[in-house]
């Protein structure tokens, strides 16, 4: 028979053990040993993927926001399935598309009874169910009444406009609930507005979602110190038959100047974080919602851009388009002691994606019935190989009803884009983008890229079908 033995602890050691527990289970369950991380997403206004500096773009002053990406990941192919404001914002919510979650075009101030719907589970909320406070500050736009305001969706904090727009200096904001007219840039008082945001909350996990209203037009005026970087410049621009190349390079300069003045309060929010301690334990994601075009296959804006040419100008002369450069977005993420600082990434990823993978950054398990359009792109941020299944393509849709009357669905491969256009009139689009990755050449009646052509077309029927699209046949 074996011998037993009664073990006897004394009361100190008995105290000893209640701390080490302790210990092991703040760390594993989000104590002060091991915080979860925060969310800081800093999110620009109609900023194309090549108004950036990291990107290649060596007229733009934009530091602050190339130290973001030098520290963490690039992403070469970052894309939008909607290449306007509201439908995107709706999207970055819900990992839906524009199909799916209702919002088609923007929202114009007179259409109050359009918003963003209630029968989705929202980022935000569900961030809420698992202890974060959430904040927004800045651009809203979707939807302007009551019903839609960001603290019904998920927001415990709201500083800003609901509005699609307001004026790039001395804006009238939302502030505790109340309009108010404010004195100064809009950049600099919406980044005061987030330091505070982050002072107030740096000892529990937070998500902000800053979404700055800038390079949107107006472009300005901006402080002299952002304006200053770019007086003498000469900008390239793009070439096009008769683009108005004088008013191009004027907009290119006053739009180099909004961007910066984003980057100058990029550095505030960055050395707050430094400041607090909390640049450790904070993951930061800098994106826009959509692309966008000054020049650019001759017009002016994003996906419902207008012609910028010399005998056609305006407003009344659109364009709606699907090019790559109204839904290429700038995207990096800085995520220290995950991301290795430097790292670039090549495979397509898109704004469906972030809501899954902030979920997993954050390690909160969706309820079994929340579904997404996107995926997680943290295996990519993450893994040590080089070959992680992903996907081949992306699909997007864009449903315009103001200015203009189009129903676009595109598929793009990394060697093909397909634009499928349902408007009255409008001509189908193919471009070869390793040939052409600038698409200037539509090779759709071309009869050697038939099959390639008829492969992306059942393709694109096949995702239409999966997303419920009415013009599906």
């Amino acid at each position: 028979m074996r011998n037993s033995k009664r073990v006897r602890y004394s009361p100190l050691w008995v105290i000893i053990l209640v701390i080490c527990w302790g210990t092991v289970l703040s760390v594993r369950c989000g104590g002060q040993v091991s915080p979860r991380p925060n969310v800081l997403l800093i999110y620009t206004d109609d900023q194309g993927q090549w108004g950036a500096g990291i990107y290649d773009n060596t007229e733009i002053h934009t530091p602050n926001i190339d130290r973001i990406f030098q520290e963490g990941v690039t992403f070469r192919r970052a894309f939008v399935p909607t290449p306007v404001c509201s439908p995107a914002r709706a999207t970055l919510l819900t990992s839906r598309y524009s199909i799916q979650h209702g919002v088609e075009d923007y929202i114009n101030p007179r259409e109050t009874e359009l918003g963003i719907r209630d029968d989705y589970l929202l980022l935000p909320e569900l961030l809420q169910e698992h202890g974060y406070t959430t904040g927004l500050v800045g651009k809203w736009h979707l939807g302007t009444t009551p019903l839609y305001h960001p603290t019904k969706h998920g927001f415990d904090y709201f500083m800003g406009f609901v509005e699609g727009g307001t004026r790039p200096v001395d804006p009238m904001l939302e502030i505790n609930g109340n309009k108010q007219q404010c004195t100064g840039p809009l950049p600099d008082l919406l980044t005061d507005a987030s330091l505070a945001f982050i002072r107030d909350n740096a000892e529990t996990p937070f998500y902000l979602s800053v979404h700055y209203r800038a390079p949107h037009m107006p472009y300005g005026p901006v402080p002299d110190q952002d304006r200053d970087w770019y007086l003498d410049l000469d900008p390239t621009i793009p070439r096009y038959p008769d683009l108005d190349e004088a008013k191009v390079r004027t907009w290119t300069r006053d739009y180099y100047a909004s961007i910066s003045s984003v980057d100058r309060n990029i550095n505030r929010l960055l050395a707050t974080l430094d400041s607090l301690d909390l640049s450790d334990n904070t993951i930061v994601i800098f994106t826009s919602d959509h692309g966008y075009n000054i020049g650019h296959h001759g017009i002016h804006t994003k996906g419902n851009g207008w012609w910028a040419l010399k005998e056609m100008e305006g407003p009344k002369h659109r364009r709606p388009n699907m090019w790559d450069t109204s839904l290429s977005i700038p995207l990096g993420i800085r995520w220290p002691s995950h991301i290795a600082p430097a790292s670039e990434i090549r495979e397509m990823v898109t704004s469906l994606d972030f809501y899954p993978t902030i979920l997993d950054m954050l390690d909160i398990t969706p309820p079994p019935d929340l579904t997404f359009e996107g995926q997680s792109i943290v295996p990519l941020l993450t893994s040590t190989e080089r070959n992680v299944p992903w996907r081949d393509a992306v699909f997007g849709c864009y449903d315009m009803h103001h200015g203009a009357v189009a129903h676009m669905r595109y598929i793009r491969t990394r060697d093909w884009k397909y634009i499928r256009h349902y408007e009255q009139g409008a001509e189908d689009e193919l471009f070869d983008l390793q040939k052409d990755p600038g698409e200037t050449r539509n090779l759709i009646d071309n009869p050697k890229s038939r099959i390639v052509l008829a492969g992306l077309q059942i393709r694109l029927l096949e995702w239409q079908r999966s997303v419920s699209d009415s013009f599906a046949q």
